[in-house]
Formats: structure tokens, C-alpha cells, sequence
């Protein structure tokens, strides 16, 4: 029986067996976010990562939010971003809508949280977001389930 806490043990090759949907979610992945700030986009993208468990997506948006110019100080922090000062209340409002998505099974994405990202979001960047972070969330959900791609193995522009 294979040791749960091996984690590199891969299970599944994702890609491999499905290459028409793997196909697909790049699809979505390419579409998703299109005109939000990139630096925006990897922000979202590794916080979510971050609460599903994700190593390799952890590690690949790690390495392109600092290839989109976000500081390591931002990026150490990202955890902790209530606590700290160097979030708009732009990052602010999409951090918050990444938590509730992401953890949607605890209970729907509260009004309160919703209202807040539409006062700093017009409805189709709103969109795109929400977009994005369904995306992220499957990509997390087949990354954790399957551990088909090896954490550390990531290249920006690979």
C-alpha cells in the first residue's frame, strides 16, 4: 500500500490519460484573468495554492509573481496579508474573494466579500477574477489528487 505521506509519490500521470481535458483546462487557464494586473493574477493564483496545498502550483506561481516584479516582501507575507500595510484594498478585496472560493465548502462566498470586490472590481474584471480562481482551484484540486507534476520542477517561460 503506498505511503500517503510520500510526497513524491505520483499517482496518476494527469496529462498523459486525459490529454484532451488537460488540453481544455489550459484552454480556461489561458482565458481566465485576461486584463487583470499579472502581478494581481500570480497573487491570487499562490494564495490559492497556498490553502488547497499545492507544492508545484505553489512553486510555479511563486517563481512568475516574481517574474511579474511582485517583491519577496509582498510574497512572504501573502499568509499574513491582513496584518500588513502593502496590500491595496484592491488585493485586499480579491485576497478575501480567493479565501471564500477556495473554501467555498464552508459556506457560500459571503455578500459582504462579494460587495467589497465589486467596489474595487468593474463586473467584467470581476468576472475575470472569479474565472481565475475557479481555474486555480482545479488545477490545485488535480495537483494534490493525482501529484502529477513534481514540485520544484518549475521554469518561468518553460
Amino acid at each position: 500500500m503506498e505511503d500517503i505521506t510520500d510526497p513524491t509519490a505520483l499517482r496518476l500521470d494527469f496529462d498523459a490519460l486525459v490529454p484532451r481535458f488537460a488540453a481544455a483546462m489550459n484552454r480556461l487557464d489561458a482565458a481566465a484573468g485576461v486584463g487583470l494586473d499579472p502581478k494581481l493574477r500570480e497573487l491570487v493564483r499562490l494564495h490559492a495554492s497556498t490553502i488547497n496545498g499545492c507544492a508545484y502550483c505553489v512553486d510555479m506561481h511563486s517563481k512568475d509573481a516574481r517574474a511579474a516584479g511582485e517583491t519577496e516582501q509582498r510574497l512572504y507575507s501573502l499568509g499574513a496579508w491582513r496584518e500588513v500595510s502593502w496590500f491595496t484594498p484592491a488585493e485586499r478585496a480579491a485576497l478575501a474573494l480567493t479565501e471564500a472560493v477556495t473554501e467555498i465548502h464552508r459556506e457560500h462566498v459571503p455578500a459582504a466579500v462579494m460587495e467589497e470586490a465589486a467596489r474595487h472590481f468593474e463586473p467584467e474584471p470581476l468576472a475575470q477574477l472569479i474565472a481565475l480562481l475557479v481555474t486555480i482551484n482545479a488545477w490545485n484540486r488535480i495537483g494534490v489528487t493525482t501529484r502529477c507534476w513534481e514540485p520544484g520542477s518549475y521554469e518561468v517561460g518553460g
